[in-house]
C-alpha cells in the first residue's frame, strides 16, 4: 500500500500538492471542512490531470486514472490523520487561521508526523510557537504554480530536528521537487527576498527615467532571465571570473 500524506485545505495549493504527491506514488487525502469545496477540488484536479495526460505533461510514471485514484477527500480531520506520515498545511494565508489548524493538529498527531505549512512569508516561530510536536514542524514553501515550478523552501523552527528537515527534503526530492534548505528563518525567506530586491530595482529605474517600464522587461525576459534560468547570480560570478575577469557580463 502507498504511503499516505494529508493535504489541509483544498485551494489551488493544496490541488497542486494533491497532484504532485500523487504523481509520485502517494496515496494523498485532501482535507477541507466543507464537503462541496472538497468535490470541487477533486474536480477541478481530474479535469487538469486530463489535460495534462493529453498534452504530454503529466508528471510521474502514473496514468491519469491510476494517479487519481490515489487521491481522496476528507472532512473528518481525526480520519484524515490516520496513517499520514506527512501532513501539508494550505490554508489561506493567516497567522491566527494557521495557528489554529497546527494546534488541533498537534493534540491528535504521533511523534513520527511531518507538520509541515506551505506559508509563503509566516515565519516558523509564530507559526509553530507553544506546540508540543514543534520539533516535528516545518516550512515547506513552494513556489505558485507548485506544479510547474519545482522550487521548495525548507525553512525550520528554531526547535525543528534535523531529522525532520532531512524527511522532507527527501520527500520533495522523491516527487520532483527542488528542494533548498533555508539554515535559519528570516523574513520574505530566500526566493521573495532576491524578487522583492529586483522589483525594487526595477521601480527606481523606470521611476528616475532611465528606461520605459516595456524595455525594463525585456532586460530580464530576453537577458537576466534566460541566464538565470540555468545558472543563478554566483555561479554566473564565478564563471565570468575565471574565464574573462568580469563579474557582470
Amino acid at each position: 500500500m502507498a504511503t499516505s500524506v494529508l493535504l489541509v485545505g483544498s485551494g489551488l495549493i493544496g490541488r497542486s500538492w494533491a497532484m504532485l504527491f500523487a504523481s509520485g506514488g502517494f496515496r494523498v487525502k485532501l482535507f477541507d471542512t466543507e464537503q462541496q469545496q472538497i468535490t470541487n477540488a477533486l474536480e477541478n484536479i481530474r479535469k487538469d490531470m486530463k489535460l495534462l495526460e493529453q498534452s504530454g505533461s503529466l508528471k510521474g510514471s502514473l496514468s491519469a486514472e491510476q494517479q487519481l485514484s490515489l487521491i481522496t477527500g476528507c472532512s473528518n480531520i481525526q480520519e484524515a490523520v490516520e496513517g499520514a506520515i506527512h501532513i501539508q498545511e494550505c490554508v489561506p494565508e493567516d497567522l491566527a487561521l494557521k495557528k489554529k489548524v497546527f494546534a488541533q493538529l498537534d493534540g491528535i498527531i504521533s511523534d513520527d508526523v511531518v507538520l509541515s505549512s506551505s506559508t509563503s512569508c509566516l515565519l516558523p516561530s509564530q507559526l509553530f510557537a507553544g506546540l508540543v510536536h514543534v520539533k516535528q514542524c516545518i516550512v515547506a514553501h513552494p513556489v505558485n504554480p507548485p506544479y510547474y515550478v519545482p522550487l521548495v523552501e525548507l525553512v525550520p523552527h528554531p526547535e525543528t530536528a534535523p531529522a525532520t528537515v532531512d524527511r522532507t527534503h527527501a520527500l520533495m526530492q522523491k516527487i520532483g521537487q527542488s528542494p533548498v534548505r533555508v539554515l535559519r528563518e528570516v523574513d520574505g525567506f530566500v526566493l521573495n527576498r532576491l524578487q522583492y530586491a529586483v522589483i525594487s530595482e526595477a521601480w527606481r529605474l523606470v521611476q528616475e527615467g532611465i528606461v520605459s517600464p516595456n524595455d525594463l522587461d525585456l532586460v530580464m525576459s530576453h537577458g537576466l532571465g534566460l541566464r538565470y534560468a540555468f545558472i543563478g547570480p554566483l555561479e554566473t560570478m564565478h564563471l565570468n571570473a575565471e574565464d574573462s575577469g568580469l563579474l557582470t557580463s
